[in-house]
Protein backbone atom coordinates (compact mmCIF):
# COMPACT_ATOMS: atom_id res chain seq x y z
CA UNK A 1 0.00 0.00 0.00
CA UNK A 2 2.64 2.62 1.19
CA UNK A 3 4.52 1.68 -2.10
CA UNK A 4 1.47 1.87 -4.10
CA UNK A 5 0.82 5.39 -2.29
CA UNK A 6 4.88 6.48 -2.97
CA UNK A 7 4.31 5.49 -6.70
CA UNK A 8 1.39 7.63 -7.00
CA UNK A 9 2.81 10.68 -5.73
CA UNK A 10 6.15 10.31 -7.88
CA UNK A 11 3.95 10.46 -10.81
CA UNK A 12 1.91 13.39 -9.62
CA UNK A 13 4.92 15.39 -8.88
CA UNK A 14 6.54 14.47 -12.81
CA UNK A 15 3.26 15.61 -14.24
CA UNK A 16 3.32 18.83 -12.11
CA UNK A 17 6.52 19.69 -13.18
CA UNK A 18 6.38 18.96 -16.87
CA UNK A 19 3.26 21.00 -16.77
CA UNK A 20 5.60 23.55 -14.84
CA UNK A 21 8.01 23.02 -17.17
CA UNK A 22 5.98 23.33 -20.55
CA UNK A 23 4.19 26.53 -19.01
CA UNK A 24 6.98 28.67 -18.88
CA UNK A 25 7.78 30.48 -22.69
CA UNK A 26 10.29 29.21 -24.89
CA UNK A 27 14.36 30.85 -24.53
CA UNK A 28 14.32 34.15 -25.95
CA UNK A 29 15.62 35.40 -29.10
CA UNK A 30 18.15 37.55 -29.38
CA UNK A 31 19.52 37.11 -25.55
CA UNK A 32 22.95 39.42 -26.04
CA UNK A 33 24.58 41.23 -29.02
CA UNK A 34 24.01 39.37 -32.27
CA UNK A 35 27.63 39.20 -34.19
CA UNK A 36 27.77 39.80 -37.99
CA UNK A 37 30.49 38.80 -39.93
CA UNK A 38 30.97 40.30 -43.02
CA UNK A 39 33.08 38.28 -45.77
CA UNK A 40 34.88 41.15 -46.74
CA UNK A 41 36.62 44.14 -45.79
CA UNK A 42 34.88 47.68 -44.37
CA UNK A 43 34.14 49.94 -47.44
CA UNK A 44 33.09 47.19 -49.82
CA UNK A 45 29.91 46.70 -51.11
CA UNK A 46 29.07 43.51 -49.25
CA UNK A 47 30.19 46.22 -46.07
CA UNK A 48 28.00 48.92 -46.68
CA UNK A 49 25.31 46.88 -47.19
CA UNK A 50 25.57 44.66 -43.80
CA UNK A 51 26.03 47.85 -41.85
CA UNK A 52 23.11 49.80 -43.09
CA UNK A 53 20.72 46.61 -42.41
CA UNK A 54 22.49 46.09 -38.91
CA UNK A 55 21.61 49.61 -37.98
CA UNK A 56 18.05 48.80 -38.83
CA UNK A 57 17.45 45.63 -37.07
CA UNK A 58 19.48 46.23 -34.10
CA UNK A 59 16.52 48.74 -33.45
CA UNK A 60 14.02 46.35 -33.63
CA UNK A 61 15.45 43.23 -31.85
CA UNK A 62 16.41 45.48 -29.26
CA UNK A 63 20.14 43.80 -29.19
CA UNK A 64 23.04 45.70 -30.82
CA UNK A 65 24.12 44.02 -34.53
CA UNK A 66 27.43 43.73 -34.18
CA UNK A 67 29.85 44.23 -37.27
CA UNK A 68 32.92 42.02 -37.83
CA UNK A 69 35.25 42.12 -41.20
CA UNK A 70 36.89 38.72 -41.52
CA UNK A 71 38.06 39.16 -45.03
CA UNK A 72 40.65 36.88 -47.01
CA UNK A 73 40.32 33.58 -49.34
CA UNK A 74 37.81 35.11 -51.51
CA UNK A 75 35.17 35.19 -48.27
CA UNK A 76 35.98 31.47 -46.55
CA UNK A 77 37.73 32.87 -44.11
CA UNK A 78 33.89 34.63 -42.61
CA UNK A 79 32.65 31.24 -43.23
CA UNK A 80 34.44 28.97 -41.64
CA UNK A 81 34.68 31.29 -38.70
CA UNK A 82 30.49 31.56 -38.80
CA UNK A 83 29.96 27.93 -39.04
CA UNK A 84 32.66 27.40 -36.07
CA UNK A 85 30.60 29.46 -33.89
CA UNK A 86 27.69 28.29 -31.81
CA UNK A 87 24.31 27.54 -34.02
CA UNK A 88 21.94 29.64 -31.82
CA UNK A 89 21.58 32.38 -34.01
CA UNK A 90 23.61 35.23 -32.49
CA UNK A 91 26.54 34.71 -34.90
CA UNK A 92 26.22 34.89 -38.92
CA UNK A 93 27.66 35.54 -42.17
CA UNK A 94 27.02 38.31 -44.32
CA UNK A 95 28.27 37.62 -47.01
CA UNK A 96 28.07 37.82 -51.61
CA UNK A 97 27.25 35.41 -54.23
CA UNK A 98 30.80 34.49 -53.85
CA UNK A 99 29.63 32.10 -51.26
CA UNK A 100 28.11 30.01 -54.12
CA UNK A 101 31.06 29.86 -56.46
CA UNK A 102 33.85 29.14 -53.64
CA UNK A 103 33.11 25.75 -53.30
CA UNK A 104 33.89 25.51 -57.06
CA UNK A 105 36.72 27.71 -57.61
CA UNK A 106 38.58 26.69 -54.68
CA UNK A 107 40.37 23.17 -54.11
CA UNK A 108 39.94 23.69 -50.41
CA UNK A 109 37.39 26.20 -49.33
CA UNK A 110 36.74 24.87 -46.39
CA UNK A 111 32.67 24.65 -46.18
CA UNK A 112 30.18 23.37 -48.40
CA UNK A 113 26.93 25.07 -49.28
CA UNK A 114 24.90 22.38 -47.54
CA UNK A 115 26.36 23.11 -44.49
CA UNK A 116 24.90 26.98 -44.38
CA UNK A 117 21.46 28.12 -43.39
CA UNK A 118 19.98 30.88 -45.82
CA UNK A 119 18.83 33.43 -43.50
CA UNK A 120 17.91 36.29 -45.60
CA UNK A 121 18.23 37.77 -49.22
CA UNK A 122 19.24 41.10 -49.21
CA UNK A 123 20.07 43.02 -52.09
CA UNK A 124 20.66 42.39 -56.01
CA UNK A 125 22.92 44.49 -58.60
CA UNK A 126 23.07 42.96 -62.21
CA UNK A 127 26.74 43.01 -63.33
CA UNK A 128 27.58 45.70 -66.43
CA UNK A 129 29.87 45.45 -69.29
CA UNK A 130 31.08 48.40 -70.61
CA UNK A 131 34.20 50.44 -72.27
CA UNK A 132 36.28 52.92 -72.59
CA UNK A 133 34.50 55.87 -74.98
CA UNK A 134 37.29 55.28 -77.50
CA UNK A 135 36.62 51.57 -78.26
CA UNK A 136 35.27 51.55 -81.55
CA UNK A 137 31.86 49.58 -80.52
CA UNK A 138 28.57 51.21 -79.80
CA UNK A 139 26.87 47.75 -78.75
CA UNK A 140 27.71 44.53 -77.90
CA UNK A 141 28.23 42.91 -81.67
CA UNK A 142 30.02 45.24 -82.59
CA UNK A 143 32.06 44.32 -79.79
CA UNK A 144 32.47 40.79 -80.03
CA UNK A 145 33.49 41.50 -84.10
CA UNK A 146 36.00 43.99 -83.00
CA UNK A 147 37.42 41.18 -80.58
CA UNK A 148 37.50 38.97 -84.04
CA UNK A 149 39.54 41.35 -85.68
CA UNK A 150 42.08 42.49 -82.20
CA UNK A 151 43.63 41.16 -79.47
CA UNK A 152 41.38 42.92 -76.32
CA UNK A 153 41.86 42.58 -72.49
CA UNK A 154 38.71 42.81 -69.97
CA UNK A 155 39.17 43.80 -66.46
CA UNK A 156 36.85 42.27 -63.55
CA UNK A 157 36.42 42.71 -60.27
CA UNK A 158 38.78 39.73 -59.18
CA UNK A 159 39.61 35.72 -59.95
CA UNK A 160 36.27 33.32 -59.66
CA UNK A 161 33.90 36.40 -59.44
CA UNK A 162 30.93 36.60 -60.99
CA UNK A 163 32.14 39.69 -63.27
CA UNK A 164 34.95 37.02 -64.39
CA UNK A 165 32.98 34.09 -64.39
CA UNK A 166 30.19 35.90 -66.76
CA UNK A 167 32.58 37.30 -69.10
CA UNK A 168 34.09 34.28 -69.61
CA UNK A 169 30.84 32.57 -69.89
CA UNK A 170 29.15 35.30 -73.08
CA UNK A 171 33.01 35.69 -74.46
CA UNK A 172 34.78 32.33 -74.91
CA UNK A 173 32.01 30.22 -74.21
CA UNK A 174 29.09 31.93 -76.27
CA UNK A 175 30.85 34.18 -78.73
CA UNK A 176 33.72 31.83 -79.02
CA UNK A 177 36.52 34.62 -78.87
CA UNK A 178 39.20 35.02 -76.76
CA UNK A 179 39.70 38.02 -74.42
CA UNK A 180 42.38 38.45 -71.92
CA UNK A 181 41.20 37.95 -68.10
CA UNK A 182 42.89 41.26 -66.08
CA UNK A 183 41.84 40.98 -62.43
CA UNK A 184 41.47 44.22 -60.53
CA UNK A 185 39.77 45.15 -57.15
CA UNK A 186 36.57 46.00 -57.83
CA UNK A 187 36.63 49.80 -57.59
CA UNK A 188 40.03 49.17 -59.58
CA UNK A 189 38.16 47.44 -62.75
CA UNK A 190 36.19 50.55 -63.34
CA UNK A 191 39.11 53.12 -62.86
CA UNK A 192 41.43 50.91 -65.05
CA UNK A 193 38.85 51.52 -67.76
CA UNK A 194 37.62 54.98 -66.93
CA UNK A 195 41.81 55.86 -67.56
CA UNK A 196 42.11 54.03 -70.53
CA UNK A 197 44.18 51.10 -68.66
CA UNK A 198 42.31 48.26 -70.19
CA UNK A 199 39.64 49.16 -73.08
CA UNK A 200 36.81 46.59 -71.28
CA UNK A 201 35.41 45.72 -68.01
CA UNK A 202 32.97 43.45 -66.66
CA UNK A 203 31.87 44.93 -62.98
CA UNK A 204 29.08 44.60 -60.78
CA UNK A 205 26.42 48.21 -60.98
CA UNK A 206 27.67 50.24 -58.29
CA UNK A 207 31.10 51.50 -59.05
CA UNK A 208 30.25 51.63 -62.61
CA UNK A 209 27.11 53.73 -63.00
CA UNK A 210 28.18 57.23 -61.86
CA UNK A 211 30.90 56.86 -64.76
CA UNK A 212 28.29 55.51 -67.37
CA UNK A 213 26.20 58.22 -66.77
CA UNK A 214 28.59 61.27 -67.14
CA UNK A 215 29.86 59.57 -70.49
CA UNK A 216 32.91 58.70 -69.02
CA UNK A 217 32.64 54.78 -69.73
CA UNK A 218 29.83 53.29 -72.29
CA UNK A 219 27.90 50.83 -70.83
CA UNK A 220 27.04 48.05 -73.76
CA UNK A 221 25.07 45.59 -71.57
CA UNK A 222 23.17 44.39 -68.22
CA UNK A 223 24.17 40.91 -67.44
CA UNK A 224 21.06 40.35 -65.36
CA UNK A 225 17.46 38.56 -66.52
CA UNK A 226 15.81 42.68 -66.87
CA UNK A 227 17.04 45.54 -67.61
CA UNK A 228 18.13 47.90 -64.39
CA UNK A 229 16.38 50.69 -63.33
CA UNK A 230 20.03 52.13 -62.88
CA UNK A 231 20.23 52.50 -66.50
CA UNK A 232 17.10 51.33 -67.68
CA UNK A 233 18.57 52.37 -71.69
CA UNK A 234 20.78 49.55 -71.59
CA UNK A 235 19.65 46.20 -72.64
CA UNK A 236 20.44 42.91 -71.28
CA UNK A 237 22.73 40.25 -72.59
CA UNK A 238 19.68 38.02 -73.06
CA UNK A 239 18.16 40.90 -75.39
CA UNK A 240 20.92 40.81 -77.67
CA UNK A 241 20.69 37.31 -78.29
CA UNK A 242 21.71 34.97 -75.73
CA UNK A 243 18.65 34.18 -73.61
CA UNK A 244 19.12 32.69 -70.59
CA UNK A 245 21.85 34.46 -70.17
CA UNK A 246 22.51 36.22 -65.81
CA UNK A 247 25.40 36.91 -64.12
CA UNK A 248 24.62 39.01 -61.01
CA UNK A 249 25.96 40.20 -57.93
CA UNK A 250 24.01 39.66 -54.79
CA UNK A 251 24.32 39.67 -51.08
CA UNK A 252 22.61 37.54 -48.47
CA UNK A 253 22.75 36.27 -44.65
CA UNK A 254 23.20 33.13 -43.66
CA UNK A 255 23.44 31.42 -40.24
CA UNK A 256 25.15 27.57 -38.78
CA UNK A 257 23.12 24.94 -40.45
CA UNK A 258 22.15 23.41 -36.89
CA UNK A 259 20.26 27.22 -36.35
CA UNK A 260 16.47 26.30 -34.89
CA UNK A 261 14.10 27.04 -37.20
CA UNK A 262 12.37 29.52 -34.91
CA UNK A 263 15.00 31.54 -34.13
CA UNK A 264 16.13 31.20 -38.23
CA UNK A 265 12.70 32.43 -39.07
CA UNK A 266 12.84 35.44 -36.63
CA UNK A 267 16.01 36.49 -38.23
CA UNK A 268 14.53 36.14 -42.05
CA UNK A 269 11.07 38.24 -40.50
CA UNK A 270 13.53 41.15 -39.38
CA UNK A 271 16.02 40.94 -42.17
CA UNK A 272 12.58 41.62 -44.48
CA UNK A 273 11.43 43.81 -42.64
CA UNK A 274 14.54 46.39 -42.93
CA UNK A 275 14.66 45.84 -46.52
CA UNK A 276 11.39 47.88 -46.83
CA UNK A 277 12.77 50.78 -44.35
CA UNK A 278 12.83 53.99 -46.05
CA UNK A 279 16.43 54.96 -45.15
CA UNK A 280 17.34 51.30 -46.56
CA UNK A 281 15.62 51.77 -50.46
CA UNK A 282 16.86 55.14 -50.70
CA UNK A 283 20.58 54.08 -50.08
CA UNK A 284 20.16 50.96 -52.46
CA UNK A 285 18.92 53.40 -55.05
CA UNK A 286 21.80 55.42 -54.62
CA UNK A 287 23.86 51.81 -55.13
CA UNK A 288 22.21 50.88 -58.14
CA UNK A 289 20.91 47.89 -55.77
CA UNK A 290 17.36 46.52 -55.67
CA UNK A 291 15.86 44.98 -52.19
CA UNK A 292 15.23 41.60 -52.93
CA UNK A 293 13.53 40.28 -50.00
CA UNK A 294 12.78 36.12 -50.13
CA UNK A 295 11.82 33.29 -47.77
CA UNK A 296 14.24 30.95 -46.35
CA UNK A 297 13.15 28.31 -48.72
CA UNK A 298 13.37 30.05 -51.77
CA UNK A 299 16.65 31.77 -50.89
CA UNK A 300 17.79 28.06 -50.26
CA UNK A 301 16.70 27.05 -53.83
CA UNK A 302 18.58 30.44 -55.69
CA UNK A 303 21.56 29.80 -53.73
CA UNK A 304 21.60 26.04 -54.67
CA UNK A 305 20.83 26.83 -58.48
CA UNK A 306 23.95 29.15 -58.21
CA UNK A 307 25.72 27.03 -57.05
CA UNK A 308 25.24 24.62 -59.46
CA UNK A 309 25.09 27.46 -62.47
CA UNK A 310 29.01 28.84 -61.80
CA UNK A 311 30.15 24.98 -60.98
CA UNK A 312 28.76 24.03 -64.15
CA UNK A 313 30.01 26.77 -65.81
CA UNK A 314 33.54 26.76 -64.07
CA UNK A 315 33.95 23.13 -65.11
CA UNK A 316 32.99 23.72 -68.66
CA UNK A 317 35.23 26.48 -69.32
CA UNK A 318 38.33 24.54 -67.27
CA UNK A 319 38.78 27.09 -64.53
CA UNK A 320 41.79 25.65 -62.79
CA UNK A 321 40.37 25.58 -59.00
CA UNK A 322 42.73 27.69 -56.44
Amino acid sequence: MRRHFLTQSLMLCGAAVAASLAAQPAMAFPERPVKLIVAFAPGSSTDIVARLLAEQVQASIGQPVVVENRPGAGGNIATQAMLAAAADGHTLLFHSVAVAVNPTMFASPGYAVAELAPVAMAAVTPNLLYVHPDVKAANLAELLALARTEKLSYASSGNGTTTHLGAEWLFRSLAKVDVTHVPFQPAAATNAVVSGQVPIASTSMPPAVPFAKSGKVRPLAVMSSRRSPALPDVPTVAELGHPGFEANTWFALFAPGRTADAVLERLNAEFNKALSAKVVQERFAALSLEAQPMSRAGLRSYVEAEAAKWGRLVRDIGIKPQ
